[in-house]
């Protein structure tokens, strides 16, 4: 499908759920018809599973799992308030994500969800638990001819860009790590509070100017390396803290002076 036809198809899914979802009865037929239609799937009751068993201390279940993008959906009425929590049968309060999360903790672990989807059939919260502190992502039903690329992840395994920039990503990490271990041993208190406290904020203020280097917000390819290699290793303390004074500074308030030549009309 084109986007222009799965903008139409997510239109019409949109206009034929605004203001129905009955959770017992209707949970598996809304998913169906958004991978199916929406989302071009063609056989989706062999790509999503429904009610999957998970054990508690008790046995509940997981309202629906797409094993194959790591997806798992908590599913509630259309009149439920997705923020709100509720007592569950072993007498624990939760709200819709923290039991998603919870049932999530239980799976093997090479299920464990990479999406946790709370939806009430109005609005769908996104949580990637990748950054699982994060606030979600929200897209409304009423909305998803626009947004629906942001549910894309339901069905998108990865192309070979995107798992190229999870290789690198990770790559990354791991410098990141190499040059934190390295600065780490030029403190001289390495496990005092304050000094991990401070050599945190540095690393994150060191990984801001690489993407800001490799995003061009320096101005242009090369300049945070180019800035740094300006420098002996002995002076490179003093430079980062000068940069950084740099970055803090508010901009100047630009301000316009516009010029009129003026002249009498004549009469």
């Amino acid at each position: 499908m084109t986007d222009t036809e799965i903008k139409a198809a997510a239109k019409r899914f949109a206009a034929d759920w605004q203001g129905r979802g009955d959770e017992k009865q209707e949970t598996q037929s809304f998913w169906l018809a958004l991978l199916r239609n929406v989302f071009d799937i063609a056989e989706p009751e062999k790509y999503i599973d429904f009610e999957v068993p998970v054990k508690l201390d008790h046995t509940s279940f997981i309202d629906g799992l797409i094993r194959e993008t790591r997806v798992l959906i908590e599913q509630k009425g259309k009149d439920i308030d997705l923020h709100k929590g509720a007592t569950q049968s072993d007498g624990s309060f939760l709200n819709p994500f923290q039991q998603a999360r919870r049932y999530a903790g239980y799976l093997p672990h090479d299920q464990n969800p990479r999406w946790i989807v709370v939806c009430n059939f109005q609005t769908f919260e996104i949580h990637d638990m990748n950054r699982p502190n994060d606030e979600p992502e929200i897209v409304a039903l009423a909305d998803l001819e626009k947004e629906c690329h942001r549910l894309k992840f339901l069905v998108d395994t990865g192309d070979e860009n995107i798992k190229k920039e999870m290789e690198i990503s990770l790559q990354a990490g791991e410098i990141v790590g190499v040059l934190y271990d390295a600065l780490l041993k030029q403190y001289k208190d390495p496990s005092a509070p304050e000094t991990l406290k401070s050599l945190n904020a540095l690393c994150v203020r060191l990984v801001f100017c690489l993407y800001a280097e490799g995003a061009g917000i320096f101005g242009g390819h090369g300049k945070f390396h180019n800035f740094l290699q300006g420098y002996a290793v002995k002076d490179a303390r003093k430079a980062l803290i000068d940069l950084f004074k740099v970055l803090d500074t508010p901009p100047r308030p630009v301000i316009h002076i516009w010029t009129m030549s003026w002249r009498p009309s004549l009469m």
